[in-house]
């Protein structure tokens, strides 16, 4: 599988911390999948989010993007490639209007006003957020502000959409909303999604998870391996997915679960079957 981003040995200090805050960081995002980038809150996860979209520059190591290497002479380029969603969606509110905010980015483009209007319309559609178009942000919930700023990110047609702590500030509705388009997103458009999470469930969406402690990578793999490793999960303070907890407890009360039985749409098939095997 083709890497869209590659870190090695990447580490970073802020000024005036006694310590890095990331430190021999190297793994890859592969091209139209989806990983998450899993941690504790200080972890170090979002400051990794930053060093791919150079926001922030590492003190050593080196980062790729779609083959460029992360450097001032191709800055400029390599954050055209890349979508940010940051976890407060008034954050990003610059527009008056839902329509004028997901214009905002192609304007700054010199995107011309018939092309223009006709990706803001796509891309709110896409989000089924099209008939608040011209509503204020400020009336809309927190899941229609995130899912508005997801669409000015889409109609600039990144390469690479990063999600710091997306959901985070949503309820759960709002939360499963967007991880539900997020999954239909990646799966229709093979849309490359980084997403920056301590939330195992939404981990377990993924792909690929990789697993950052104090600033240090401990674990990556595929999702459904990582995410069923509950005791390891619990020592790096992280809940592991109810579906693990659940498939923890009956084979601990002697039931035998398959081992592909690894999310909740799994669980809830295979548990109807066993019922129905015994009426």
């Amino acid at each position: 599988m083709k890497a869209l981003v590659s870190l090695k040995d990447v580490a970073f200090q802020y000024p005036g911390s006694p310590k890095r805050a990331v430190e021999g960081i190297s793994f890859t995002v592969p091209k139209g999948r989806w990983t998450a980038l899993v941690g504790h809150n200080g972890s170090g996860k979002s400051t990794i989010a930053r060093l791919i979209d150079g926001l922030l520059a590492p003190l050593a190591g080196s980062i790729t993007v779609d083959g460029l290497a992360l450097n001032n002479e191709n800055l400029a380029t390599i954050r055209r490639k890349i979508g940010f969603v940051f976890q407060n969606p008034d954050n990003q509110f610059v527009g008056t209007t839902v329509g004028e905010d997901v214009a905002f980015g192609l304007e700054n483009r010199n995107v011309c006003r018939a092309a223009m209007q006709e990706k803001v319309a796509r891309s709110l559609q896409t989000v089924g957020m099209a008939d608040f178009i011209d509503e204020q942000p400020a009336n809309l919930s927190g899941g229609q502000k995130q899912r508005v700023a997801l669409a000015g990110v889409l109609a600039l047609e990144p390469q690479l959409v990063i999600l710091d702590e997306a959901t985070s500030m949503l309820d759960p509705e709002g939360r499963q909303q967007i991880d539900d388009l997020l999954l239909r997103l990646q799966r229709e458009r093979q849309l490359t999604i980084l997403a920056i999470t301590h939330d195992t469930y939404e981990a377990s969406l993924a792909d690929h998870v990789v697993v950052i402690n104090d600033g240090h990578l401990v674990e990556q793999g595929p999702a459904a391996t990582i995410l069923s490793q509950s005791a390891r999960l619990q020592q790096l303070h992280l809940k592991p997915p109810f579906v693990f907890q659940l498939k923890q407890l009956l084979i601990a009360r002697g039931i035998q679960i398959p081992e592909d039985v690894n999310n909740e749409q799994r669980m809830v098939d295979w548990l109807c079957r066993q019922y129905n095997s015994q009426i």
